[in-house]
């Protein structure tokens, strides 16, 4: 081996083409590192938060942004803002040469949870405790700020495990009765897997373990013709019947039982 001068030569080579991409890199590290080089000068955020408090937004950007461009730790940052009430998810990329751009996305509110939780329109339960989900639990008309509609949110109840599949069901319910000029105002699941909903008007439609959305389809097509008129007076329709309906009546406690 050591009398093979070509191959000799060819391992000096690499190593002083290694020594050399070393201490490059070294160099490289070092001055990256320095606090006074690529300093940070802005955070952008990609939109104006609606629903977020901008004061805590730049109270964690304080916090958390420490270092220069190459050195500033986006995954705490990132972790540390959507540890914040409303934020669902947020992405940072840099923009060389000094500033972070901050995408924030923001819980879209569906329905409240067992009362002291929030369900979005993924159906994931969250937690946000701020002046408008206050106003709207004491029945004040939300501010446009919050959603751009006056109606409080609808009520789910569940067991922990089960909003995505009841704002899935949410979502089907409010489909059906919507041709009745109706709205969801409250869906339950029971711990046994039963459905009942309460709509606009008041009725409380009880719809049982299976075939929820036939039984529902089947209260919508006899609605205009038979409790439409009466609907003022009805408090309960039970729509676990093969071929009809019980209904008890808010002055007359007694089950009609139409079919």
């Amino acid at each position: 081996m050591w009398d093979n001068v070509p191959l000799l030569r060819s391992i000096a080579n690499a190593l002083f083409v290694f020594s050399v991409c070393a201490v490059l890199y070294g160099a490289a590290y070092y001055a990256a590192h320095l606090p006074g080089l690529f300093p940070l000068h802005s955070v952008r955020l990609s939109a104006a938060p609606q629903r977020v408090d901008a004061a805590e937004v730049l109270q964690v950007v304080r916090n958390e942004v420490h270092g220069n461009f190459f050195t500033v730790d986006i995954e705490r940052l990132r972790q540390s803002l959507e540890k914040l009430p409303w934020v669902r998810n947020v992405s940072i990329r840099r923009e060389f040469p000094q500033r972070l751009a901050v995408r924030l996305e923001e819980h879209q509110a569906l329905a409240r949870w067992n009362n002291n939780a929030l369900v979005n329109r993924q159906g994931e339960v969250f937690v946000a405790k701020s002046e408008r989900v206050m106003l709207e639990a004491s029945g004040t008309p939300r501010p446009p700020l919050y959603g751009g509609s006056e109606q409080a949110l609808p009520r789910f109840t569940g067991q922990d495990g089960a909003a995505a599949d009841v704002a899935q069901h949410y979502a089907q319910f409010s489909q059906q009765v919507a041709a009745l000029d109706l709205q969801v105002t409250q869906l339950a699941l029971s711990p046994r897997h039963a459905w009942q909903l309460r709509l606009s008007n008041g009725m409380v439609l009880e719809l049982g373990r299976e075939d929820m959305q036939q039984r529902l389809a089947r209260f919508v097509e006899v609605y205009p013709y038979s409790l439409a008129a009466i609907q003022s007076k009805v408090k309960f329709v039970d729509l676990r019947y093969r071929n009809g309906f019980a209904v008890s009546g808010l002055v007359n406690s007694g089950l009609a039982k139409q079919g």
